[in-house]
């Protein structure tokens, strides 16, 4: 079917257009077979590039609050979050014409679905958002002092460093056409890679090793290490469309697997790398705790200070177009592109001022995890499969996922419990002198 004209409303949000307004409308050239061009490799590096990030630069840091044998954990997780991943490509063969996480949600559960994952989905990027913020305050208070020893007697103030990073940014989330700028998309990739060759290098040639020693197990601390880990596998809010985005979809299985076990071992190098080499006085963001005078330390911190900022306008896209979606069809173009703008900038001027109240990298990002990422990234897949599916199931598949769902949720629950405990008693101790 070609020449077929559609609102552009209907195109964003992937559903056969049956509005009679009067507002302009395009010509798209449609067809029944998929549109995707991406290629198992290129599919491979897009999962592994969403899935890399802030979770990485906490890695040792968690091998040191739960001991060694928390990387078992994190390697089940990894599995869990693998095979969940495989559902949902399940779910999606069997509703074709979904295109989303919330798309699955709706053939899953109705109105109430999409609502639920449409909260998470908001959820998960306004938590990352002060993550990556928060992140980029501690990593930009290190990196000046680091390269600018001479000025101000090495004394910079961390808070409007952020502050003046983060009004740099802004402009970018005024951008609508984000193809301009997709390029950005590409660099958790490279600056992930970056900070893992920078940690390797210091353990080889940097001198340092710490005489500290980690335990086998600390089980109180289990937890909070869960929530960590499973932050940094919870990509699933964009695997539906990295999924439609492939030549071949019967692939997607086995790029979940390869994606998953490439950044697993990454996580694991990792781990063992910062931990064994600062051991109990490792940070919990690992570019903190290299060598303030080595080279290699400065340009690890310089890409993890460039990270977050790179990320605002990506991350943030979801909820601009859901923000055009729900302004009047009678406004103009521009009218839009302000609102939308203005809704931006004071969402992330929100978030500045949470990051700097709670500077608190480590318990911020196990909360998260422990409360987001475990719901979108093992319980709402579940959840999700077993009603969609549940006909063709055997009874073990059944009672598999319905134990990995109870289990997802004792794990977000206790997690959830834990990080925010430590929370408020950090903030307690903080504030209360």
């Amino acid at each position: 079917m070609s020449g077929t004209k559609v609102c552009v409303a209907c195109v964003e949000e992937n559903k056969e257009c049956e509005c009679h307004h009067e507002n302009p409308v395009k010509e798209l050239g449609l067809s029944d077979e998929a549109s995707g061009n991406s290629s198992f490799l290129h599919s491979v590096l897009n999962m592994v590039g969403m899935l890399i990030g802030l979770g990485q630069l906490s890695m040792p840091y968690t091998v040191e609050s739960g001991g060694w044998i928390s990387i078992f954990l994190l390697i089940s997780l990894g599995v869990l979050t693998t095979y969940t991943s495989h559902i949902l490509g399940n779910c999606l063969r069997r509703h074709p014409k979904s295109k989303s996480y919330s798309d699955i949600g709706y053939n899953a559960f109705g109105r109430h679905g999409r609502l639920l994952s449409s909260l998470f989905i908001y959820l998960a990027i306004f938590m990352a958002l002060v993550s990556y913020t928060i992140s980029l305050h501690d990593n930009i208070a290190a990196a000046f002092p680091a390269t600018f020893t001479n000025l101000h007697n090495g004394s910079f103030p961390a808070a409007k460093l952020t502050a003046v990073a983060v009004a740099i940014a802004l402009p970018s989330l005024w951008i609508r056409d984000l193809s301009s700028i997709s390029f950005l998309s590409s660099g958790g990739i490279l600056m992930s890679a970056v900070i893992f060759m920078s940690v390797v290098y210091t353990a080889m040639f940097g001198g340092v090793l710490d005489d500290g020693k980690i335990p086998v197990l600390r089980l109180r601390n289990i937890p909070t290490v869960s929530g960590i880990y499973l932050f940094g596998y919870g990509g699933h809010i964009v695997f539906p469309n990295l999924y439609t985005s492939m030549k071949d979809p019967s692939k997607f299985t086995k790029v979940s697997i390869v994606s998953f076990a490439t950044v697993t071992a990454l996580y694991i190098s990792l781990a063992f790398t910062g931990a064994k080499m600062f051991g109990p006085n490792v940070n919990p963001q690992v570019t903190l705790s290299l060598p303030k005078h080595l080279l290699v330390t400065k340009i690890a911190l310089w890409a993890t200070v460039l990270t977050p900022m790179t990320k605002y306008a990506l991350e943030f896209a979801p909820i601009a177009i859901q923000i055009e979606r729900s302004l009047p069809l009678t406004m103009t173009g521009r009218t839009k592109l302000v609102a939308r703008g203005l809704v931006g900038s004071t969402l992330l001027l929100v978030i500045l001022v949470l990051a700097l109240t709670v500077p608190y990298f480590g318990y911020v990002l196990s909360l998260t995890g422990s409360l987001v990422s475990v719901t979108i990234a093992v319980i709402l897949p579940c959840a999700f499969y077993v009603k969609i599916c549940w006909e063709g199931m055997s009874k073990f598949t059944r009672a598999a996922n319905l134990g990995f769902l109870v289990f997802g949720c004792v794990l977000g629950v206790l997690g959830s419990f834990n990080s925010s405990k430590l929370l408020v008693i950090k903030l307690v101790g903080v504030h209360g002198n």
